[in-house]
This record gives structure tokens, sequence and C-alpha cells, in this order.
């Protein structure tokens, strides 16, 4: 069978998704180059469908920062692409968006279909560790929080990092659809380049846009499923009324606001959902709805300009929130809390948030996997260290069982 570059599955799980393989031309944008390029690049490929990633440290474009952290997984700012195929899946149906079928393409196809239902699994053998001790996160989580005493910031984002050496994945798509067998995400994601595989789980959309219509959905928020349903409930009904968790999700909520009053239409942001509970695999998260109407105009990179990173992934104010993450956190980021997502032919798009994830570099075999969460004036350390270990573990601790 061809082997073919970039595959890229964009999963809603609720039984459709967009695959897409091979290129026809790309676009990657590294350290020292401008936005500008990357536009170009989408305005040239106009009428075609364009796959794409984004790197949470494009930040250091918009704001003029600059991360010292050392980068682990070497993920390029921006990778855009042309894919020679781009299929849409339902169930067992399928249509051509991008390409005419042929023999070769209809191979992969078959072959991919046939991974998606095979629950026969390869072993995953990788232990992580943390990069970040117990004792470190807790002291770094009380100078954040003497951060906000003195009122440089509301809220920040702190991430820390878990992650394997001398990782072999010889089967990626496997390795995918272990993960996607634990998450079910609607955000799910796996894309696999020339030099990185990344095998995503996220519940979370950074913005789509549909028109004149943006819409970004943050989540802040989180709490473990129950063994049962009465527990799970309860479970539930804790995170719905929990001070912190809304106080937490109310304050990004603003924070999106103003991202997207910088592009809106004048009077034209609304808020249509605040504090909605979603229910998940692994978790209940809470979400919140933003909408807008822009001008046909705006170009994607003023969207991302005004928006990227995204609210949920780093704090209140955004820019001083970012310089802080920067200082206290011990890795880069790099796609982790970037983004994942397609621009259609008509110039309509649709970008996750790279959370739940595993990011692999094929030359390093090193295997990352971070994980974050909201530090606030009411944060307790123990607690947002527990938290985090709700995130991850069943992604963990899931991936290495049999």
């Amino acid at each position: 069978m061809k082997n073919w570059r970039n595959i890229c599955f964009l999963n809603s799980n609720d039984g459709t998704g967009l695959l897409s393989f091979g290129i026809q031309n790309e676009f990657k944008l590294k350290k020292g180059n401008s936005i500008e390029g990357l536009q170009r690049y989408i305005d040239e490929n106009k009428g075609a469908f364009i796959m794409g990633s984004l790197s949470y440290d494009l930040k250091d474009l918009f704001e003029q920062l600059k991360s010292e952290q050392i980068d682990y997984t070497e993920y390029p700012l921006a990778h855009f692409w042309v894919p020679k195929f781009v299929i849409h899946l339902e169930k067992e149906k399928y249509k051509y968006l991008q390409g005419e079928q042929d023999e070769d393409s209809f191979q992969f196809l078959d072959y991919f279909m046939e991974e998606e239902i095979d629950h026969n699994f390869h072993s995953f053998p990788y232990r992580f560790q943390a990069r970040t001790s117990k004792d470190r996160y807790i002291s770094q989580v009380e100078k954040l929080k003497s951060h906000i005493q003195r009122g440089d910031i509301y809220e920040v984002n702190y991430c820390q990092e878990f992650y394997s050496e001398n990782v072999e994945l010889d089967y990626p798509l496997d390795t995918y659809f272990k993960l996607n067998q634990i998450t079910k995400a609607p955000f799910s994601s796996f894309l696999q380049t020339e030099d990185h595989v990344v095998f995503c789980g996220s519940p979370e959309r950074y913005m789509k846009k549909t028109g004149t219509r943006l819409l970004s959905q943050p989540i802040k928020g989180t709490a473990p499923r129950g063994e049962n349903t009465l527990l799970d409930e309860a479970l539930k009904a804790q995170l719905k009324n929990d001070p912190k968790e809304r106080s937490e999700n109310i304050m990004i909520v603003d924070l999106v606001r103003n991202d997207l009053s910088r592009i809106a239409k004048k009077g034209s942001v609304e808020v249509t959902e605040l504090c909605g509970i979603h229910t998940f695999e692994t978790v209940h998260q809470m979400i919140s709805t933003i909408e807008c109407e822009v001008d046909e105009k705006v170009q994607f990179s003023a969207i991302l300009n005004a928006s990227f990173p995204m609210g949920s992934m780093t704090g209140a104010p955004k820019v001083e929130a970012m310089k802080i993450i920067d200082e206290t956190e011990d890795f880069k980021r790099g796609l982790y809390s970037g983004s994942i997502g397609y621009i259609s032919p008509s110039g309509d798009f649709d970008f996750n948030v790279v959370i739940r994830s595993l990011i692999y570099n094929r030359e390093k075999k090193y295997l990352s996997c971070a994980v974050g969460g909201a530090i606030t004036i009411l944060s307790n350390p123990e607690k947002e260290f527990e938290e985090c270990q709700t995130k991850i573990q069943k992604i963990l601790t899931g991936m290495y069982a049999e």
C-alpha cells in the first residue's frame, strides 16, 4: 500500500469525520517568519481544502513575547497544507470532497476504515514520567497565587508535561484509535506528518467560522465521572454549582468576548451558553459559547491575531498571563494548547484546542502528554494537582492497559 504523507483525521465521534491524506503543496511557519506568509498561502489556495495546525508559541509573533523553555517536541509554529484527497466519512458511507477516487486512495481508505473498527490493539508498553515534581508544582501554584494577590493577573492556565523517551510507535493509527476508545471526544484528531504524529482526544473547540459567524467554546471547569449513575449526577451537579469553577469560566468568557470584539461587527458579540455542563467519556466539563458577526473581508490571520492562543489556555489579562506562564512552566508547549483543524474551499473553518493529547517526535522517539488547569485566588494547590491527575490519568493508564 502507498505511504501517504500528512494523514489527518478530524473525528467528531458522532459517526462523522473528515479524512485527508497526500500533499499538493504545503507551508511551514518557522521562527523568524511572519504571519503574513501564512495568510498569503491561504489566499493562494482559495477554493481548496486546507488542513492546518497552529503551535501555542505563535504567541511570540503576535505579542512580541519570548519563550526560553526547552522545546522537547520541536513542532513548527504553523503547518498548513492542501491535501491530495479529502473524504467525508459518515458511518460506513464516504464521499470524496477533494481529489478523484483511484485505486491507491481507495486502498488507503479501506485500510483506514478497517483500523477504525478493529479493537484488537497492539501493546503500548510506555510509561510516562512527570517533568514537574508534585512539590515543585505546588510551589509554582503558590507563586502564581502571589501574582494574583498583587493584581498582576486574575487567572492563569498552568501546565505540566508527562513524557516518555525511546518510544517506537510502529502502528500510529492503532495508537490513535486506542486513545479515542478512552476519550471519545468531539474534537478528536489524528495527524501524521514527516516529523510528528499527534493523537488528540480534545473535547474543546477553539474557533469555528460559518459564513460571517464566528463561534468559540472555551472550557473551564472539570469534574471526574462517577462509578455509578447516582454518583455521576452528584459530581455533575457539584461542578455546575461550584463558585470557583464558575468564576474561572466567566473570567475566560469575558476574555474571549474582549478578543472577539476586536474584529466583530459592533454590538454583535453575544454569549449564547454560559457555564453549561457537558459530559464526556472520562470527565464532566463546564463549557460556554461566545459568538459574533464579522465582516466577510476579515482574514484568517486577523482572527488569529485577535484571539490566539485561546483564552482557556492562557489567562487574564492575556498578555501578562502568557509572560508569567513563560516564567513558570518548565517545557515549551509547542502544539499542546495550540490547534488542529481545516479551512474549507468557501473560507469557512473549524479548529480545536489541542488538549488530552499525545505528541510524538518521530526522529527523537519522544512522546509528550501535557495537562493544565486554571489557577485563581481560590485555588487550592493540592486540589489543582488532583484535577490535573483527573484529566490525564485515564489517558496515561488507559493507553498502557492491555
